[in-house]
């Protein structure tokens, strides 16, 4: 069996495919709060976005399961210049000269794996199948503002920095915004 978008075997038997996240969100947030590191009272907020943006035209999600077991997922959806993330990086892009990237763009939202299943392709398999879907031209998404295998991972698939040390409220960390045409590169 191989992961959707390159050819590397299933680790585990993982297998990739539609998410229904809204009926999943405890335990794709579960995944979240392990990979990212985040407490119950950050969990609690971010499962009402995450059902918000979850009934927003086009939203959809991939979940990476083995045994029955979520182990990674990825949601997105078109971008929309409204939507909060929009009005807080649009002017570190505009201030770049790439706001354009917010129009007709497919949005990455949430990419998370879980610790024991990093660095063995899961996270390559989701972003590269939900984005072969995309209408839309490009991609963009954010990523805390670091050396991280993350933004590697993004880097790899043709992402590059159009804004860093983006600030978002009640973020302890600055973040950059990439963008990349669609398809995403493959090895």
């Amino acid at each position: 069996m191989r992961f959707p978008g390159h050819g590397r075997p299933h680790p585990a038997d993982i297998v990739i495919g539609p998410l229904d996240l809204s009926a999943h969100v405890d335990e794709a947030l579960a995944v979240q709060a392990v990979a990212f590191g985040l407490g119950a009272d950050e969990i609690a907020v971010r499962r009402q976005i995450v059902l918000r943006h979850m009934a927003y035209p086009g939203a959809r999600a991939l979940g990476a399961t083995t045994a029955g077991r979520l182990v990674g997922f990825v949601y997105g959806m078109p971008n929309d210049r409204t939507h909060w993330w929009s009005t807080v990086v649009e002017p570190y892009l505009r201030a770049r000269g790439h706001d354009d990237w917010l129009d007709n763009s497919f949005v990455i939202t949430e990419l998370h794996v879980h610790p024991s299943y990093q660095n063995r392709g899961v996270g390559r398999g989701l972003i590269t199948a939900i984005t072969d879907t995309a209408v839309e031209p490009r991609s963009i998404l954010s990523a805390i503002d670091t050396d991280s295998p993350a933004r590697g991972l993004y880097h790899s698939l043709g992402y590059r920095d159009l804004a860093r040390q983006v600030l978002f409220p009640s973020a302890p960390k600055p973040y950059a915004v990439m963008g990349a045409p669609l398809p995403l590169l493959r090895r």
